[in-house]
């Protein structure tokens, strides 16, 4: 018996619209996103990406390390160089390269 997957709930629009805000060059990781919403995990937030992450920049996605996608690395480097992500060897440099979900032209009340 199989079990077809319903389309993204309420949390995971959620996630890929933040996912989709991430300015280039720019990454969170999968805490910092669960952080930002208030809601989930990191676990929840990578079982979204897993899931309907194909479509907004995943490559912006990382683990907490810096490390990219497992699986992806060559693809996510690739985005990263495109970019200009700040990277220190083969991971993002965190503390250049984070995004605190604050817009540019936002004010925080």
């Amino acid at each position: 018996m199989t079990h077809a997957v319903a389309g993204p709930g309420p949390y995971a629009e959620r996630v890929l619209d933040l996912v989709e805000r991430i300015p280039p060059g720019r990454v969170m990781t999968y805490g910092d996103i669960a952080e930002h919403l208030g809601e989930g995990g990191p676990r929840q937030v990578g079982r979204v990406m897993a899931l309907w992450g194909g479509g907004v920049p995943w490559w912006r996605v990382i683990r907490s390390d810096g490390s990219p996608v497992r699986g992806h690395e060559r693809k996510c480097r690739a985005q990263w160089t495109t970019e200009g992500t700040p990277m220190r060897g083969e991971r993002a440099d965190l503390p250049r390269a984070r995004w605190d979900g604050v817009e540019i032209g936002t004010t925080i009340s």
